[in-house]
């Protein structure tokens, strides 16, 4: 078989699949049909346009009620909506004398079972605030100077 020098590495595996028998061409015309990958083109299927997204917390943030996203617009929108809680978390901390140690987000993907695009279905957002206990405002490193004396006599 010749691979031409200008075909990208996926169109030449790709092209050494290609089955050559006519009963074989036809079972894969047949499979591709009814496989959900070869659905992906014909447009949203009904699972899709029904799909909402709503939030679970109990902070003030966007998606309080459930609300449909255009899938191409699903994942800016979670981002987005993911970015209020930690923005939260920093609005939480400074009100409270304290500091955000960590903020995480996770975006989590799915297939959709119906026609096998891939979608934003969620987000996390995981945030950890230490407050100080003593009630000082200052919170630099100068803060614990002082305190701890070991010696060896």
């Amino acid at each position: 078989m010749r691979i031409d020098s200008f075909m990208t590495p996926v169109e030449s595996y790709k092209q050494s699949l290609i089955n050559t028998n006519p009963i074989d061409k036809e079972l894969d015309a047949i499979a591709e049909e009814n496989s959900p990958v070869g659905q992906v083109k014909k447009g949203e299927c009904q699972t899709c346009k029904n799909r909402k997204y709503k939030d679970g917390s109990d902070e003030m943030v966007s998606f309080k009620s459930a609300t449909h996203l255009d899938p191409g617009q699903a994942g800016a929108a979670v981002r987005a909506h993911e970015g209020e809680h930690v923005s939260n978390a920093y609005k939480k901390a400074a009100q409270g004398n304290g500091k955000v140690l960590r903020a995480s987000v996770a975006i989590h993907m799915s297939i959709c079972p119906e026609c096998g695009r891939s979608y934003v279905s969620g987000g996390v957002t995981n945030t950890v605030i230490k407050y100080d206990k003593d009630g000082n405002k200052n919170t630099s490193s100068e803060q614990g100077k002082g305190k701890n004396f070991d010696a060896a006599v």
